[in-house]
């Protein structure tokens, strides 16, 4: 019993000394809005100082996507020889502008000497070799010649007619001229022209150097009609619809946004990426600034609109990582007093800002919505 009595009194004082420390540690005063900010009716009025409340706005929906300035495959096309050769005449620079039909680049090769003679030598062949050919048909339907000679007769005509169809045909890829071929006017060289309009993006090759057959010569990209090549996650994709809006910008160049509009979704996932390809058309394209091919964007497509309670924007000040708005506390004997109370912003549109803790703060609250700025500054 002598020790219970000891130990008792120990207990009851680490007891109240814990309750005390417990205490001490909830303020219920912490959470709540301080008092801060007093403005006199004659300061309220000079600085045209202005109270709204919450309001409902419409903020729209949007899913954010990244992607880059290109064409369409059509308007882009890689210059490639159809045989070798050794660069002659490459005059173009990067940026030069080109016709379809345009000389490009000119090659030069003695093979292309032996591709003339051999075609003109089967031409001048195929008037005797079709001759005998008809003549040995004659003969075998009136059974004066046998049909070994026919077949032969028309096994060789046949056969150099295909070889010279072949050459006829490697001599016009080539751009060169099988009349004057056929006339014993060779030519060693062969031009290549411009498929497309367009301007010269890149070039891979220099005067003097050799370049085999499907080497890349050079590049065109016609930037008539450029379009949004976006990257939108898989997470986000069942959101987007042909004919949404888009609006985008170009980082590393300028703050403006441009309007656009979703043309084509793709249906086949990035697995890496886990993204999906979305095909944008860029809106009045011609009124919009010389937006190069590769250009990096940032875009947010538009998926929709939301209802929410909002201030406007000038209502809602940024101090540091938090925001703020002065709520009204008391309005009597000329004065106006508000409290500072954080504000968690969402998205702005058209001068409001949506609360999104807009269900913590009191329905009926005004607010100062212009001269905020100055006020909780100070």
């Amino acid at each position: 019993m002598k020790n219970l009595f000891i130990k008792l009194p120990f207990f009851l004082v680490l007891t109240l000394f814990l309750a005390c420390g417990n205490k001490t540690e909830t303020n219920p005063q912490e959470s709540a809005p301080v008092a801060d900010v007093e403005v006199t009716e004659a300061q309220f009025k000079n600085a045209s100082m202005q109270l709204a409340g919450l309001t409902e706005a419409v903020f729209p929906d949007w899913v954010e996507a990244s992607g880059m300035i290109d064409v369409p495959p059509e308007n882009r096309a890689v210059i490639t020889p159809y045989l070798g050769g050794y660069v002659r005449d490459n005059p173009l620079l990067i940026g030069d502008a080109v016709k379809k039909g345009q000389p490009l680049i000119t090659l030069e090769n003695p093979e292309f000497v032996s591709l003339q003679q051999q075609f003109q030598e089967l031409g001048e062949q195929l008037e005797y070799l079709k001759s005998e050919y008809e003549r040995q048909q004659t003969l075998a339907a009136e059974n004066i010649t046998s049909k070994k000679n026919f077949l032969k007769a028309e096994s060789e005509y046949k056969r150099s007619l295909a070889t010279y169809n072949g050459l006829q045909k490697q001599l016009q890829l080539l751009n060169i001229s099988t009349t004057q071929a056929m006339q014993g006017n060779y030519s060693s060289l062969a031009r290549i022209y411009a498929p497309i309009n367009g301007t010269i993006a890149r070039t891979f090759v220099s005067k003097g150097s050799y370049v085999s057959p499907a080497d890349p010569l050079m590049e065109i990209v016609d930037i008539e009609h450029i379009h949004l090549e976006l990257k939108v996650f898989e997470k986000d994709m069942l959101k987007v619809k042909k004919d949404q809006a888009i609006a985008f910008k170009i980082p590393e160049s300028s703050p403006d946004y441009y309007d656009g509009t979703v043309h084509l979704i793709g249906n086949s996932l990035d697995i890496e990426g886990r993204t999906v390809t979305v095909h944008g058309h860029i809106d009045n394209e011609r009124g919009t600034p010389h937006f190069a091919v590769g250009m990096f964007i940032e875009a947010r497509i538009n998926t929709g609109e939301t209802e929410a309670l909002a201030l406007p924007e000038t209502a809602v000040v940024n101090l540091g990582e938090s925001y703020y708005a002065l709520q009204l506390q008391e309005q009597k004997d000329g004065s106006y007093r508000f409290d500072r109370v954080e504000i968690k912003p969402g998205k702005t549109q058209n001068g409001m800002t949506e609360i999104l803790n807009a269900a913590e703060l009191p329905k009926d609250a005004q607010y100062l919505s212009k001269g905020a700025f100055e006020l909780i500054q100070e």
